[in-house]
């Protein structure tokens, strides 16, 4: 273990400063190019830190609630105020432009102080002249978390918040492909916390299955693909550790004859492809009733031709790189096969030639059985498919394995409302798209996840419940 110099990124043990001998490439995928390294933990690094979280369970879970919030709050104002540091590397190594990195890191530090406004309840189920019955939520020990990265940092702090405030401890594993800012938020909080409480390791894809495996974590928290996700659920099924998964999604959007086509045309586009359609919940398949799909097609592919795409460090881009070379390659090869397949494609403006550039891509009313229908391309190529009837347009929008989310557009709220509930999803929104809050749970449907996040539920899958029965008449004695 070592403490190196400042441009040197470290890993965060038992509240310390923790290098590796052998390290990871991290590159701009604005480029291509490495530009800089993070370290790689093997199986000893693994050790020690769920040796030190163990020691630090017992003393966390045993700190009162109120002290464990104001770490957190803590915590969110060391993100806050670092914010511009943090927003630069968020955009070198993720690729996102400027402005949206600086939303991510201002959200995440709002999100972590936000959270600790909910509270850990004792709910009582009985309450009698003769007893009364208290279920209490207790923390489960150390966490594993595991976070993507398509949004790094918010999906870290989904994990961490309601971990750490449950009373449990945690070891947190961001993405090789994007380490570095989750790494460096680490470093500014290390002295926020008590040793071993947070802990943050940094690997390649052969460190997330030995995390999964081992005995000593009591629960798994992993954002994710469905495939990934189901090796991670049977991996915990070994020694039943608890699980929340959240995974895939192919969210279709219904757009209804009703709409303005000019005044939603622009909120449309940007719920599929903000973020360079790296979302989980981002519409992956737009309906559009038959009456308006030609103005409205015209009017997304106008934007799409607009709308600037390129390195996201440079002023007034709007969208940038796929974040990583093999999700750029599966995406290229969605595109590649939808045009052997003589599907119409409608492409956005030029993009650079060097980095993970795609153009913004419509697919101009293909068959559902096409690949780049039925498969989430998690990238930016999104297909417009024409109907003609709400009883078709739902059995076609719940045609798929995934649940996540969907979004019905309509001036009528009541009949947008009425087809919501017949969506199987686990959000639903209507005139609006992307929206969360703190204090709202995010759970999929079908493969789409296990468990929730955000919310008191989804603070609650950080505990197990315990209930006491306590008398209130003393037996009398014989």
């Amino acid at each position: 273990m070592a403490t190196q110099d400042r441009d040197t990124p470290t890993m965060t043990i038992d509240g310390r400063a923790v290098s590796t001998a052998a390290t990871l490439d991290v590159r701009n995928p604005a480029t291509g190019e490495v530009f800089a390294q993070a370290p790689a933990a093997d199986a000893a690094d693994l050790d020690h830190a769920v040796d030190a979280a163990t020691r630090a369970f017992k003393s966390w879970s045993a700190t009162p609630l109120a002290e464990r919030k104001a770490c957190l709050i803590k915590a969110a104002a060391i993100i806050d105020a670092n914010a511009d540091e943090l927003a630069a590397l968020f955009t070198q190594e993720q690729g996102r432009p400027l402005p949206g990195a600086m939303a991510e890191i201002k959200g995440s530090a709002m999100w972590l102080k936000a959270g600790t406004m909910l509270d850990i309840p004792v709910d009582v189920t009985e309450d009698t002249a003769t007893r009364r019955i208290e279920v209490h939520h207790v923390p489960l020990g150390v966490v594993c978390g595991i976070v993507p990265w398509n949004f790094p940092v918010l999906l870290a702090i989904w994990k961490i918040g309601p971990a750490l405030m449950a009373g449990n401890t945690i070891i947190l594993k961001p993405s090789p492909f994007t380490p570095l800012t989750t790494l460096r938020i680490g470093e500014l909080v290390r002295d926020a916390f008590p040793p071993g409480v947070l802990n943050i390791l940094c690997g390649d894809d052969a460190l997330g299955p030995l995390m999964t495996a081992h005995k000593g974590f009591a629960k798994i928290s992993f954002t994710g693909s469905t495939a990934t996700g189901r090796r991670v659920m049977e991996t915990a099924a070994k020694d039943l550790k608890r699980i929340t998964l959240e995974l895939g999604g192919n969210d279709a959007a219904i757009v209804m004859p009703d709409v303005d086509v000019d005044a939603v045309a622009a909120q449309l586009f940007e719920g599929a492809f903000h973020n360079t359609a790296q979302v989980c919940v981002a519409t992956k398949r737009l309906f559009i009733h038959e009456d308006i799909y030609d103005r409205l097609r015209d009017r997304l592919h106008q934007l799409a031709k607009d709308l600037p795409v390129g390195d996201g460090a440079q002023q007034g881009v709007r969208y940038g790189p796929v974040q990583n070379e093999p999700q750029y390659r599966r995406v290229m090869q969605m595109i590649d096969e939808a045009r052997a397949n003589g599907l119409t494609l409608l492409e956005g403006g030029a993009v650079p030639k060097k980095g993970y550039f795609i153009p913004l891509t419509l697919v101009d009313n293909p068959p559902d059985d096409a690949r780049v229908v039925s498969e989430e391309a998690f990238g930016p190529v999104l297909p417009l498919l024409k109907f003609s009837d709400v009883d078709e347009v739902v059995a076609r929008a719940n045609d798929t394995e995934y649940g996540l989310a969907g979004a019905v557009w309509s001036a009528d709220i009541a009949q947008a409302t009425a087809i919501a509930h017949r969506l199987d999803t686990g959000t639903v929104w209507i005139n609006q798209n992307l929206q969360s809050t703190p204090f709202t749970p995010l759970a999929g449907a079908k493969q789409s996840g296990f468990g929730q996040e955000n919310g008191l539920p989804g603070l609650l899958e950080f505990t197990r419940p315990k209930a006491i029965y306590i008398p209130k008449v003393q037996a009398a004695a014989e």
